[in-house]
């Protein structure tokens, strides 16, 4: 901080004879300051990757990372079903469903969404058609949007189409209350961007 200097008398100042001493950041100063950036960015990086939690089974062939830890399990995967099931805080602020299903060899994923897919969400009530967008993560795809209605609520499903290989399509389904599912969309895109096979 600079510190002025005036000789002592009652007049007014003489700003020629004014002088001005700035104290300078040594460099033993700018080491300590440098040290504790570093120290702050590891710590935030550390609680950052506290929060996350890596899905892996010895019954699911596939696995991803949950960004928040307010997901929680809620069906685990057996022998005979490698389906996983998580919860965000409850089911109407985020449920979401992994499937994995069949798909021919030449067939598109669009193809699979308007077939037997959009068939069985038909049946919603209050079922809307939303917007369907292409997607890329570890795997690729597409997100099919949509609206419902549940218990006279507007609900929201995300629907995420991954394809894994010529026959296999895995559906990650992320379903909740329409403002809610809205604001986890960031979630439900980082979940489906880290989602692979092992």
């Amino acid at each position: 901080m600079p510190h002025f200097h005036q000789r002592s008398g009652n007049g007014p100042p003489n700003w020629a004879k004014i002088t001005v001493t700035v104290k300078t950041m040594t460099i033993s100063d700018r080491k300590t300051l440098l040290l504790l950036s570093i120290c702050a960015f590891v710590l935030l990086g550390a609680v950052a990757a506290s929060a996350q939690e890596v899905f892996s089974d010895a019954n699911a062939d596939y696995t991803f990372t949950l960004p928040d830890d307010k997901w929680r399990m809620t069906i685990k995967p057996s022998p005979t079903s490698p389906n996983v099931e998580y919860v965000y805080g409850d089911r109407t602020k985020g449920h979401l469903e992994i499937r994995k299903l069949d798909i021919g060899k030449n067939e598109l994923i669009g193809e699979l969404i308007h077939g037997s897919e959009e068939s069985k969400l038909q049946f919603m009530r209050g079922y809307v058609a939303g917007k369907e967008e292409n997607f890329a993560g570890k795997l690729r795809g597409m997100v099919y949007n949509f609206e419902f209605l549940k218990d006279g609520r507007a609900m929201s499903g995300r629907f995420y189409y991954l394809r894994s290989g010529d026959t296999a399509v895995y559906s990650l389904r992320f379903t909740g209350q329409k403002a809610s599912l809205l604001s986890i969309q960031n979630q439900t895109d980082s979940i489906a961007r880290t989602f692979t096979l092992k």
